[in-house]
Order: structure tokens, then sequence, then C-alpha cells
């Protein structure tokens, strides 16, 4: 006899939806998500939805109806708890609005448990269109199957940031004058962390110093080449992630 398939299916769309959730749990869904699911994926009652709600985690759900402006679920088990995130911040200065859109989009695929967008002097860009930031960042999160968004917070200054700074959280910042090695420098810390990554010109000198006069902040180097602000950031990321974060199995072991 063939075997049975597994259920839910791999292929299972992944949606976030409001929580929290819970078996036997029904799930409306409107407008965009319910356009997606009857008329993009094209869902049928008895069809698994893979759900998350950023509280409880990852659940697999059964479409009950698929109509033209709204889709029901009942939600059946529970797939996964809600991910240990590591507890490292991103603090970018905005971009031109595709390039902080990638920012925004793979600090999310990375692991990043915070992204606080910086308004520095040099900045091309001042503000932040908030409901299509949130959509990159929750669809993103949908795509690499987290089951924890990260925290999105308005932009704020580059002196705001200093000044409020939390006296126990480290601020690694990727300085093109000089600095230690990031991944060394990152190996030989534990605790809260942060990144910051400049504009596409780079902090100036007045906010360079500001910066190095924080107790908290570390200078690195991301090495002999000088990156785009939208790259370095992914560059940064992916390092602390490998080396402190939750590629780390030893870490990823020790912190849960």
């Amino acid at each position: 006899m063939p075997a049975t398939p597994a259920w839910p299916p791999r292929s299972a769309p992944r949606l976030f939806v409001p929580g929290p959730l819970a078996e036997g749990a029904g799930v409306s869904l409107r407008e965009s998500q319910a356009h997606y699911l009857a008329r993009v994926m094209r869902v049928a009652p008895g069809d698994a939805v893979i759900v998350c709600d950023d509280e409880t985690g990852e659940w697999a759900a059964e479409v009950v109806a698929a109509g033209k402006r709204a889709v029901e679920l009942s939600v059946r088990q529970r797939l996964r708890p809600r991910e240990h995130v590591p507890d490292l911040w991103l603090c970018a200065a905005l971009l031109k609005k595709p390039n902080f859109d990638l920012v925004l989009e793979k600090a999310t695929e990375l692991g990043a448990a915070r992204i606080q967008p910086l308004v520095t002097r040099r900045c091309v860009a001042d503000k932040l269109n908030p409901d299509r930031a949130r959509t990159i960042v929750t669809e993103a999160a949908e795509q690499c199957a987290r089951t924890a968004l990260p925290a999105l917070a308005e932009p704020i200054s580059l002196d705001a940031l200093l000044r409020e700074w939390p006296d126990d959280r480290a601020l690694f910042f990727a300085d093109e004058t000089g600095g230690a090695p990031a991944a060394p420098a990152f190996a030989a810390h534990s605790g809260p962390a942060a990144l910051l990554i400049g504009p596409e010109g780079g902090f100036d000198d007045a906010e360079r110093a500001a910066i190095r006069a924080l107790p908290q902040a570390r200078a690195i180097t991301l090495g002999p080449r000088i990156l785009r602000a939208e790259t370095a950031a992914i560059a940064v990321l992916s390092v602390w992630m490998a080396t402190a974060g939750d590629w780390n199995q030893d870490a990823n072991s020790d912190a849960q």
C-alpha cells in the first residue's frame, strides 16, 4: 500500500495571523491574506495552511471554507513552539527605499530580534512607511519559516539612540576607519548585543566620535573592502550569527 502523505505537506502556505492560537480555534482571514490563499494558492476545504501567531508558535490548520472575500481555518495541532531568538538588534541607518527594503528582508531572514531604523546626518532618506516595512518583515518571516517576528521600531536619530542606550547591551559599530576584526570580537562576547550600520556615505566625524564615546560601543571592521551599507548589514549579521548566534550550535544549545 502507498504510504499516507504527511500532513501538513511541506508545500502548505505559511501565514502570520493574530493570536493566541490554540487547538480547535477558528481563524478568519480577510483582504490580502484571503486573496493570497483563495486566488493565488487556490486552497480548498480540507487543505492545510501553516499559521504562526508570534506568541505560541507554529500550527497546522485546515481550510474550512474558501470564498472570494474570506477564508476560514480550523487550527488542528501545534507543530513547533515559538523559536528562541538570539538577543541581537540591528540598528541600521535609513537608505534609499529599495536598499532598505533589502535590509529589512535579510535582517528578518538572518534572525535579528529587533530592527531599529536610524536617521543620521548623511542619510538620503529620513522616513519609513511603517505598513510597508511591516509587510516586508512579515513576508520574509513567512518565507524563511520563522515562528517569531522581529520587533520593528520607528526611526529615531542617532543622537537619540546613543542618549537612550541601555547599560547592559554592547554596541558593535562598523567603522570604516578601523576596529577589531568582527568575527573574534563577536565570539568573545556574551550577553545582549547590537550591530550599528551607517548610511551610504558613512558616519561623519562628529557622529563617529559620539559613538566611540559611548562606553558600550566597540568598533569593528568588516575586512579590507568598502561595502555598500546594505551589504554591510547583511555581512555583519551573518558573521554574528555564525560566531555568536544560532548558527553556532554550541552557543545556541547554551542559550536554551
